[in-house]
């Protein structure tokens, strides 16, 4: 959480430029014709960095509460509402019981139970990542991908990865019109004890059936989040069991380091401007990554999970898996 009780980076700035505004303005003789000393210096240089970082902070704007182990946020901007993936569970239990939400740009519930496990032919176990294409939501489940009309609810597909795929979690559409789905390569034992097999990978998965492996590689480090850079034109990926964030290319046989984050990296988004956000548990926290470096702009997240982008508000929603609720941050 943000404090409400940090200093202003103004009230630190003003009152040392004003002093340098009056040594200027009472000058009487030639060795009063510097502006400060090293220490005024010093102090302007340490209000300016306060003042940078202040303001990339994001601003909380509003939360959802009351849902049930969200774990994606998608925005689709035909409809103007956000769809959420609820687990409902745990991340690897196939129980159908998982549903999807709907809720309207600024968090209020549209229909809560808009896709639910279970009923009308629904299969839904623990959906995680969404991405939409068209009129189509797809939904990551644990080893099959789903596809839905998002704006019926009626099924389109289910794709069986099963027995090639472990935890199936992130997903992206890429510019060929297939989907992306990272596979975290993890797998739960029945005390709930997590493993890493691996392997680490990406599958493209398309409504006709067709599933096939894009991208395997161990730098991966247990693939997460997933999106598509248009500005660079490559998918970002950010690693769970690791911590680096990569740029990938379809067709490349590997993956290029951009960056590394605190670790535990789940959702990722790119702004227009090409800012990369990035959520970690490690830290509870939302980052920047921009030329390599790395800036938090989010503190107290916990458990932040899939995010995205309503361009519109300036306004990231991010799911707290383990906190039931879905926050809202404003981008600066």
């Amino acid at each position: 959480m943000l404090s409400l009780n940090r200093i202003s980076p103004l009230s630190v700035a003003i009152p040392a430029l004003l002093a340098g505004t009056v040594l200027a303005c009472n000058r009487s003789s030639s060795s009063a014709t510097r502006t400060g000393t090293p220490a005024d210096e010093h102090a302007l240089a340490e209000s300016a960095a306060v003042y940078e970082r202040e303001g990339a902070m994001f601003r909380k704007t509003g939360e959802t509460p009351n849902l049930q182990n969200p774990e994606s946020a998608r925005y689709d901007k035909d409809l103007d509402v956000w769809f959420v993936s609820n687990v409902n569970g745990l991340p690897s239990a196939k129980d159908n019981n998982g549903y999807i939400s709907r809720l309207r740009p600024d968090g209020t519930p549209y229909n809560v139970k808009f896709i639910e496990g279970g009923k009308k032919g629904v299969t839904l176990n623990a959906p995680k990542g969404l991405a939409i294409n068209g009129d189509t939501l797809w939904v990551a489940d644990i080893d099959a991908a789903r596809a839905f009309n998002k704006r019926t609810g009626a099924v389109i597909a289910n794709v069986n990865i099963r027995g090639r795929a472990k935890f199936l979690n992130g997903l992206a559409v890429g510019p060929d019109g297939a989907v992306y789905m990272t596979d975290t390569g993890i797998i739960f034992g029945p005390k709930g004890e997590m493993s890493h097999p691996g392997p680490d990978q990406v599958f493209r998965v398309r409504a006709n059936g067709d599933a096939t492996v894009a991208l395997t590689s161990p730098k991966l480090q247990g693939p997460n989040g997933i999106t598509w850079d248009q500005r660079e034109e490559r998918f970002v990926i950010v690693s769970f069991a690791g911590k680096g964030i990569f740029g990938w290319k379809p067709g490349d046989k590997d993956v290029q380091t951009l960056g590394n984050g605190p670790g535990q990296q789940d959702g990722v988004v790119v702004l227009p401007d090409g800012r990369i956000v990035v959520t970690s548990w490690a830290d509870s926290s939302l980052f920047v990554l921009q030329n390599g470096k790395t800036t938090t702009v989010a503190r107290g997240v916990a458990s932040p999970a899939d995010i995205d982008l309503d361009p519109k508000d300036s306004r990231i929603a991010v799911p707290q898996l383990m906190a039931n609720a879905v926050q809202f941050w404003e981008v600066p």
